[in-house]
Formats: C-alpha cells, sequence, structure tokens
C-alpha cells in the first residue's frame, strides 16, 4: 500500500492528498506534526526519509519519494487516468506553469520555515508575520489570476481538474485562513468554490484529515 507522511495543514501535503483521491488510490496517511518537540520532520528518523526535513514523503514499495509535484507527476505516469497534467503538450506545460506558479513563487516565502525564521531572526510578532504572508500570498494569486482567466474552461487549465487544480486549492484554503483580500482573483476563487465542492478535493481537505484534531 502506498504510504504519505503528511501534516494536515501542510499545503504540500494537501496537494498530493488531492491528486491521490483524484487518482482513486488508497493509502496510508503517516501524520508527522511540524510543530510538536519542535517539529517531528526534523528528527533523524524523518530526515531519513527526507533530508530536507519536509513533508509530503511519499512510500511506494522501495521507492520513497519528496517534492509534491514529482510525487504528482509519479502518481499520474503510473495512473495515467484520470490524467492530471492535460493531453497535449501546450497543455502540459501551461498546467505546469501554474502549479510552479504556486510552488515555487508563492509557497516558499509563506511556509513554515520562513515564519519561524522571521520571528527568530527578526523578532517578528504574529501580525508582522500575518502582513508578510498576505502581502506575497494576494500578489501571487493576483498574478495567477491573471494566467488562469487567459485559459477556457472551469478549471485551472480546462473543464477537469489537472495538478494546477491541485496546488491552487491549498494556496487559496491557506489565504483564506491567514484572512487575505482576495476580491482582485474572482477566477481563482471560482475554480477554488468548484474544487471544493468536489468530493476528492473534501475528502483531502485539512480539517477532515486524522491528525486535525
Amino acid at each position: 500500500m502506498l504510504r504519505l507522511y503528511t501534516y494536515f495543514r501542510s499545503s504540500a501535503s494537501f496537494r498530493v492528498r488531492i491528486a491521490l483521491n483524484l487518482k482513486g488510490l488508497t493509502y496510508e496517511s503517516i501524520p508527522v506534526h511540524l510543530l510538536a518537540g519542535g517539529g517531528e520532520q526534523l528528527r533523524p528518523q524523518f530526515r531519513d526519509l527526507n533530508p530536507m526535513g519536509l513533508v509530503p514523503v511519499l512510500q511506494d514499495g522501495a521507492e520513497t519519494l519528496s517534492q509534491s509535484l514529482a510525487i504528482i507527476e509519479y502518481l499520474n505516469e503510473l495512473h495515467p487516468d484520470p490524467p492530471l497534467l492535460g493531453r497535449s503538450v501546450g497543455e502540459r506545460a501551461r498546467i505546469r506553469s501554474i502549479a510552479l506558479d504556486v510552488a515555487c513563487e508563492v509557497h516558499p516565502l509563506n511556509n513554515l520555515r520562513v515564519l519561524n525564521y522571521l520571528a527568530g531572526e527578526f523578532d517578528f510578532n504574529d501580525a508582522q508575520k500575518s502582513r508578510w504572508y498576505r502581502h506575497w500570498a494576494e500578489t501571487g494569486l493576483v498574478a495567477i489570476e491573471a494566467a488562469v482567466t487567459r485559459e477556457p474552461g472551469a478549471f485551472c487549465v480546462g473543464d477537469t481538474p489537472t495538478m494546477a487544480d491541485c496546488c491552487l486549492v491549498p494556496q487559496v484554503f491557506n489565504a483564506i485562513r491567514f484572512d487575505c483580500d482576495l476580491s482582485r482573483a474572482p477566477k481563482v476563487m471560482s475554480i477554488h468554490a468548484r474544487c471544493v465542492a468536489l468530493d476528492a478535493f473534501r475528502r483531502a481537505s485539512p480539517a477532515v484529515q486524522p491528525d486535525a484534531a
């Protein structure tokens, strides 16, 4: 069975949970608490799985994989239907572009490591951290709004969810949690609403994970 090392609020883990659900794959969820005891992801036994000390990690037999987008592409190659990367070369490139906008441009500025560093090194208080988060999340999602507005269809690219939607929904979830102003991203918000109405997204959401209690 697939084993996913995950944390309920980790947006990168959230992406992979969505992809697993869209593919109809069953997996064992292994919680890694990012806050307890200074962070379980930093313990030697977890760093043996992922030296970066980050979730998610997917184990599939002899394969141990990190990085959410690499994991999603791995799942898509093993289980092609439904496709999460589109049918044509152009579609696949556009899907990857939006996914990477989230995973490489927006998320890294706002992840737990960065927020903890701002607090520890520069003495940011909670209000300052939230202001930092909102600035970069709003800036990034407004830019993504321009990208998805160029695309026809109900989702980020086309009329079915893809890897781009797997990345977008967790980022919007976190932006809402940090009280971001998303009024300048109406299509992003309509895509988010359409996605979270689907069972695959609902079952991946942080609130229903085993470690959310």
